[in-house]
């Protein structure tokens, strides 16, 4: 059986017991974790389903979703950079997509009309808490690359747990003003600060959190480096691709705490379990599976 399908594939999707009925789509896709982890969880409660990947590009997003139903799908996940796109293309808006202003799960349901969430937010803040034994509302929190998706998704999560104060930073201003527009609109209390990348202040920060994609490839500087982070502070990355990340690596040598994207990703597909299935899902044969698949 193949590892990653394509388009193609979905059009004549393939035979194979169990049926494969879930997957994730995202371009690239061919490195997510997600198939280790649901298919563990899948087989441990003897549910008759295979979870796998599709590789789509961003015009065959559309088509992919019109045939999830005739298909058989019971749901997706969506990955970058197809998480905005799936927002429009879903019957059903949960909440939690409206706030992270896109999709990262999605439900087929009976009547073959498309329910859309997101657990990004809410998988970010199981994760902290599971990391450091903190809730985010005794923390202020600095969101590097807030200029959407998983930026947008954790910034959200933060204003809405009412973190004691939200530093938003991104590479540029004009994505950055949309988000603190967005963020006051749904939480006009939140206590706000937001700047380019070269203007980090860690002086008032307890919480650093990394969205963006630096550090995924090999030699890349960490994005705060080492000389201004304190032994105090928390480093969250969102990038669960490597052990040990550029960001990470620099809170080692400053002695603060930090973790990878990994329990994000555990907890964030939780979530989607518990939403397709609508039962608890096996969370410790799932963080066993994830485990076993993380980069040493």
């Amino acid at each position: 059986m193949k590892e990653v399908h394509t388009i193609e594939d979905l059009r004549h999707w393939p035979k194979a017991d169990p049926p494969l009925r879930l997957a994730v789509i995202g371009d690239p896709v061919a490195h997510s974790a997600s198939p280790q982890m649901h298919n563990a969880a899948l087989e441990a409660l003897g549910i008759g389903a295979r979870y796998t990947r599709l590789h789509l590009r961003a015009e065959e997003v559309a088509e992919a979703f019109r045939l999830l139903d005739p298909q058989g799908f019971i749901g997706i996940n969506c990955t970058i950079p197809h998480k905005s796109a799936a927002l429009a293309l879903v019957d059903e808006v949960d909440v939690s997509a409206k706030l992270a202003g896109g999709v990262n799960t999605v439900l087929v349901r009976r009547d073959g009309r498309l329910a859309g969430f997101s657990t990004d937010g809410p998988g970010f803040e199981r994760a902290v808490h599971e990391a450091f034994g903190v809730a985010l509302r005794e923390l202020r929190v600095a969101v590097l690359g807030a200029g959407g998706g998983a930026g947008r998704a954790v910034a959200m999560q933060c204003a809405g747990a009412r973190c004691q104060r939200l530093f938003l930073y991104n590479r540029t201003a004009e994505k950055l003003n949309a988000l603190v527009a967005s963020v006051l609109g749904f939480f006009p209390e939140c206590r706000l600060t937001a700047s380019t990348l070269d203007n980090i202040s860690p002086s008032e920060v307890d919480l650093f959190v990394n969205c963006t994609a630096v550090g995924m490839k090999p030699g890349e500087p960490s994005i705060v480096p080492a000389d201004r982070l304190l032994a105090r502070h928390l480093v969250f990355d969102t990038i669960y691709t490597a052990a040990r990340t550029p960001l990470m690596l620099a809170a080692d040598a400053a002695g603060a705490r930090s973790e990878n994207g990994l329990p994000m990703l555990l907890h964030q597909g939780v979530m989607s379990f518990e939403r397709w299935f609508d039962r608890p899902a096996p969370i410790d044969v799932m963080r066993a599976a994830l485990l076993a698949a993380a980069p040493r």
